[in-house]
């Protein structure tokens, strides 16, 4: 396994990073520990989750799956680097969601509960919160630094000029701020080449893609659909229809290398400009060991230039668009 730095930070990450929102609605609870367990083996180090996964009335149920597996002992706590969201609502009263000082030490206690700890690594806002000013979203997690509730701070789906609101902010208080920023990029979707992934560059954050193959459409999905393997419905039918040309073109190419679609999604993320490392949320150990195998590919030049062709990426703002 690889390792980097998380962002401008010292705290040493893997390259890849195992997303556990499948844990609880689609990973029973024993085979989200094998997962976890196997995730460690492999050298995956940094593991993501939020206090709203496992959804509607089970929200929460994905944190807790985390804890009863760290209270197996056995080092399983001290070798993850923990990160954990909240912004989403987590009941139907007031202040249960968002970035208030109130909720913010409320749900921080709630998902240390949940996920049998007492710190988290990183604590990522999953959503800007446009109603609260960043000076008490701020002092309240200054407050929880202080009390070694939490380490660093992280966000999730800002746009560029949010992160530069936050740092600018944090600076002015001599803190810290935040250190990355999970968005979502893949090679159908990318939008944050425009200022999100600039602006973690200038501020020294690290990126953390999810969704890297687009809820499958870059893992080989027209061939699953031939073979049999896989039926379009819905959303995703009238995406990769919008897209069938350029997708059947990229599924050609990785046969052409030999290689498989999302291994080459993945191993293009992870030649990307600031990223740390990439989301992969399996919800089967078959899917974790495929994740871990873009480790083994490089891309050279000659094929990231076909790919730009056939995902046409954008320039910083705002030359992609004007002079």
């Amino acid at each position: 396994m690889e390792f980097t730095h998380l962002g401008r930070t010292g705290l040493s990450v893997s390259r890849l990073c195992l997303g556990t929102m499948n844990f609880g609605p689609h990973t029973t609870e024993p085979d989200a520990h094998v997962i976890m367990d196997t995730a460690h083996d492999l050298g995956i180090n940094f593991f993501d989750t939020a206090n709203v996964y496992g959804w509607g009335e089970n929200r929460g149920r994905t944190e807790e799956i985390l804890g009863s597996w760290f209270g197996q002992g056995g080092g399983r706590r001290e070798k993850t680097v923990l990160a954990t969201k909240l912004y989403g609502e987590m009941g139907s009263w007031p202040n249960e969601g968002k970035l208030s000082a109130l909720n913010i030490r409320r749900a921080v206690d709630a998902s240390l509960k949940r996920l049998n700890t007492d710190y988290i690594d990183l604590y990522q806002m999953h959503h800007v919160d446009r109603a609260t000013p960043w000076e008490e979203i701020w002092q309240a997690m200054e407050v929880l630094v202080a009390q070694g509730k939490i380490i660093y701070v992280g966000s999730s789906n800002f746009a560029g000029w949010h992160l530069a609101q936050a740092q600018e902010t944090a600076k002015a208080r001599n803190f810290l701020g935040l250190v990355s920023e999970q968005s979502i990029y893949n090679l159908l979707e990318r939008t944050v080449e425009l200022e999100v992934v600039p602006a973690a560059q200038h501020y020294g954050l690290g990126l953390i893609p999810w969704s890297p193959l687009n809820g499958g459409i870059l893992g080989g999905v027209l061939r699953k659909e031939r073979e049999g393997l896989r039926r379009l419905e819905g959303r995703a039918a009238e995406a990769v229809g919008a897209k069938r040309e350029q997708i059947q073109a990229y599924e050609d190419l990785a046969a052409e290398l030999g290689q498989e679609p999302g291994d080459i999604a993945l191993a293009w993320l992870l030649s990307r400009p600031a990223v740390t490392a990439p989301i992969v949320g399996p919800r089967t150990l078959e899917q974790l060991h495929a994740g871990v195998r873009a480790l083994d590919v490089t891309l050279d030049q000659k094929t990231l230039d076909r790919l730009d062709e056939i995902f046409p990426g954008h320039r910083t703002a705002p030359e992609d668009y004007a002079w």
